[in-house]
């Protein structure tokens, strides 16, 4: 077995594979964020139609509430299960099937509460179950050789978050008003099948 050096190579680059994981976590946030930015609108305008006018906020607020407690919540379940069982790639590709999944029901089922709403319970147990791996998994393409260009990465990945989430929230809603619910909850679900492709396409590169 080769000796890894210890030290720090001046002339190391950064893996390769990086690019894989950058590029998911871009279409992820965009995905993520494009959808929760519409989710408030959606529910007063659409699927809430069916109560009292001045019921519709606060039933609105309290499902975007549910929605967020259970991203939040769903991270402690994404570690154990990398952890204890599947490891972080693993748990990333399954658990963003699964968020697919969930962006699938939201745009096909626009008009059915139970469809929408499982909906958004698969994408808060995608969501939050991939949110404590993602940026491990990053780490662990590093070695001791390399390890100084990972604040370049970090810094590439932070920003291709934040530049993901803010077109998201500059043209969903645009999207919302003037293709209706199905193609502004549809583009996040393709973008976040192109997350999960590209994860994929660079299995067989990963420190694992």
């Amino acid at each position: 077995m080769d000796h890894v050096p210890d030290v720090p190579d001046p002339k190391a680059r950064i893996p390769g594979q990086i690019r894989y994981i950058i590029g998911n976590e871009g279409c992820e946030r965009f995905s993520f964020y494009g959808m929760r930015n519409i989710l408030t609108v959606f529910l007063v305008s659409s699927l809430l139609t069916y109560l009292p006018e001045g019921d519709r906020a606060t039933a609105a607020k309290d499902v975007f509430h549910t929605f967020v407690i259970g991203v939040y919540f769903f991270p402690l379940l994404g570690g154990w299960l990398a952890d204890r069982f599947f490891g972080k790639y693993n748990t990333i590709f399954w658990l963003s099937l699964v968020y697919c999944l969930g962006h699938a029901c939201l745009a096909v089922f626009e008009s059915n509460r139970t469809g929408f709403y499982t909906g958004l319970a698969l994408i808060a147990l995608g969501s939050g179950g991939i949110k404590p791996c993602v940026a491990a998994f990053v780490g662990d393409q590093f070695d001791q050789t390399n390890k100084h260009r990972a604040k370049v990465v970090f810094d590439a990945f932070y920003w291709i978050i934040n530049f993901g989430s803010f077109f998201a929230s500059l043209l969903m809603p645009i999207f919302l008003r003037s293709c209706g619910a199905s193609v502004a909850f549809g583009i996040p679900g393709a973008l976040m099948f192109i997350a999960t492709v590209i994860l994929w396409v660079g299995r067989r590169h990963y420190v694992m």
